[in-house]
């Protein structure tokens, strides 16, 4: 049998990239599930939203609009930015994908924190690109150490705010100093999954960041507050010569034609849609404040997730949870992510987490 490895038509680098792995689903003894291990969010679509999809669906045998002339046009109104400034893509991690095509090549650099979005090092090892992983500080992006990282290779820099998967995010000032001193050779890529449920003011808007720096761009998704997971959309803010190249590099027809509806119709509930986001970000903190007064050392969140640090008994936990139907998200040997999910699922975790003997 021929391996990645050796095999004559696969490219070598196949042979050192493990495959994406999504969130577990795991059923308890009396058939409860209970899936907090992929940061979805836990209300199904607003019924405007399910009208658009079944409107949508009557379409079926004719192609989507390639361009996304209508969501872009939607986009481009919400956020108050010129339509040139947009590009969509299947889901923010398939513009990721896009705007590697455009930048990476060998020889070329990709900055990223670490521990943070899997599927950077993924991504950025397919492209062909050097990935330049630096460590966190206290969970948190070091933007000192990632402006050193930064070389006459370096194409591009992303900044996951908040962070994923420990929920952490930069401020404002210390943004705005790395961004100003990131050379204009690097495209810095802020990406903001998250941003819906940010609660604290001094976490700063991309959006409004990226606005006079050409070398700045943004990253958000329809798949987190916008419960639209399933349907992979997502999209970049950025300038024209940016979001023009990302544009270059969709695969052909990527965002289909009910993924399209359904986001042009949540973007006009929006106020529904962030009152739910709001919801969990009252459960996030009150799943927060559970975990700390039960001794649990829990990083300040601001996605709709909670970071615990459980080093090599991180395995062990995630396996106390699947055992009675809590499915959670393992980083062997560091800790567990734990997505927020309706409240009675919050406190099916929460009684795992009271009575597990390790605290970190």
């Amino acid at each position: 049998m021929v391996s990645e490895r050796n095999s004559p038509y696969f490219r070598a680098v196949l042979g050192s990239i493990p495959p994406y792995r999504p969130g577990r689903k795991v059923v308890g003894p009396e058939g409860q599930a209970v899936k907090l291990s992929s940061n979805e969010s836990p209300f199904g679509p607003l019924p405007s939203v399910r009208e658009a999809v079944a409107a949508a669906a009557a379409d079926l045998n004719r192609y989507p609009d390639s361009g996304a002339v209508e969501l872009t046009a939607a986009v481009a109104r919400r956020l108050d930015v010129p339509e040139e400034h947009i590009a969509v893509g299947a889901g923010s991690v398939g513009v990721l994908q896009q705007l590697l095509e455009t930048a990476a090549e060998p020889a070329a650099e990709v900055v990223y924190a670490w521990r943070s979005f899997e599927a950077y090092p993924l991504l950025v090892g397919l492209s062909g690109a050097t990935p330049v992983p630096v460590p966190l500080r206290d969970e948190t992006h070091d933007l000192d150490a990632i402006a050193a990282a930064i070389t006459e290779r370096t194409r591009l820099v992303f900044v996951c705010n908040p962070n994923n998967p420990t929920g952490t995010a930069v401020r404002e000032d210390e943004l705005v100093a790395f961004l100003d001193a990131v050379p204009d050779h690097v495209l810095v890529i802020l990406d903001e999954a998250y941003r819906e449920y940010v609660n604290d003011p001094d976490v700063p808007d991309g959006v409004r960041l990226y606005r006079d720096r050409p070398n700045v761009a943004v990253l958000r998704t329809f798949s987190k507050a916008y419960g639209l997971a399933a349907l992979r959309v997502g999209y970049l803010v950025g300038h024209p010569h940016v979001a023009e190249a990302v544009r270059k590099t969709m695969v052909p027809f990527a965002v289909n034609h009910i993924a399209q509806a359904a986001a042009i119709a949540s973007l006009a509930a929006e106020d529904e849609l962030l009152t739910r986001a709001a919801a969990t970000v009252s459960e996030r903190e009150r799943v927060r404040d559970t975990l700390r007064a039960d001794g649990w050392t829990v990083p300040e969140t601001e996605a709709n997730f909670v970071w615990l640090r459980l080093g090599e008994a991180t395995l062990d936990f995630a396996e106390t949870c699947a055992a009675v139907g809590v499915a959670v998200r393992p980083f062997d040997g560091e800790g567990a992510r734990v997505s927020i999910g309706s409240p009675g699922e919050n406190d099916a975790f929460l009684a795992v987490a009271r009575d597990y003997p390790t605290r970190n």
